[in-house]
């Protein structure tokens, strides 16, 4: 692991990644993508992890993309940055555990776009979320595609097409975050949140999470066919007959975190 990541053991099964670029503003450069990359797979493979907050240094999320990285470079090295890009965004979403963005300050371009394609997200209540791509002739094409799974078109569309900001309470209204707490209250919400989610099963949460992103890009009778198949499975697994046998037997149940 380089520097510019930093990965925090999991504490009751709550891990942490920090993006640690502070001085860059914790641009998505090529090195710390693939360094996320690395990171987050590496988590994902992990027992001992069952939820992981996403944290970055300073005052700012993350600025996006390097753009001194960006400026002047030949087609080839432009589609090494951005194909990286997109298999995190993607990795964020296949990896079993949960994924939260602890977000503060600002988030912008790729960095909104990594706070979209999280699965939860809390926000301090002076965060800022921008797509700005269209400003300096780049539209913001990758950070679109979770975006506009995320929030509504139009509002979607409105950040795209200007660029403004918007503010953490519009955020949370048009769903891109989950949460906005007070500034001073970010971490612990987070780390509470985290708990929150890591105090179930780990098996039915991957199950969980591997199923919502599966079934909403189906038609609906298909993802109604395929969540009847997955729910059945889920069913018979050790963790939902020890919880469905607890809720009967009014006691808590007993966590084997496996199907």
């Amino acid at each position: 692991m380089s520097e510019s990541i930093v990965f925090a053991e999991p504490d009751d099964g709550v891990a942490s990644v920090t993006i640690n670029q502070p001085a860059t503003r914790n641009a998505l450069s090529l090195a710390v993508m693939e360094d996320l990359i690395d990171t987050l797979a590496e988590a994902g493979r992990r027992t001992d992890v069952r939820v992981l907050i996403v944290r970055t240094a300073g005052h700012v999320f993350s600025s996006g993309h390097d753009l001194g990285e960006i400026g002047g470079a030949d087609l080839e090295t432009q589609q090494e940055i951005f194909d990286a890009c997109s298999r995190l965004m993607q990795l964020i979403q296949t990896i079993p555990q949960p994924v939260i963005a602890q977000v503060q300050g600002v988030a912008t371009a790729a960095g909104c776009q990594l706070v979209a394609a999280c699965d939860l997200a809390v926000a301090a209540e002076s965060a800022r979320f921008a797509t700005p791509g269209v400003k300096i002739g780049l539209f913001c094409s990758t950070p679109m595609v979770a975006l506009s799974r995320a929030v509504p078109v139009k509002q979607a569309m409105r950040m795209l097409l200007t660029g403004d900001f918007v503010t953490a309470a519009d955020a949370l209204r048009f769903g891109l975050v989950s949460d906005v707490v007070a500034d001073d209250e970010l971490e612990a919400a987070a780390t509470e949140l985290a708990r929150k989610v890591a105090s179930a099963s780990s098996a039915t949460v991957a199950i969980g999470k591997a199923a919502f992103y599966e079934q909403r890009e189906l038609p609906v009778a298909d993802a109604y066919a395929r969540m009847s198949q997955v729910m059945a499975h889920n069913a018979v697994a050790t963790d939902a007959q020890e919880g469905i046998d607890a809720f009967l037997t009014k006691r808590e149940p007993q966590w084997q975190h496996r199907g």
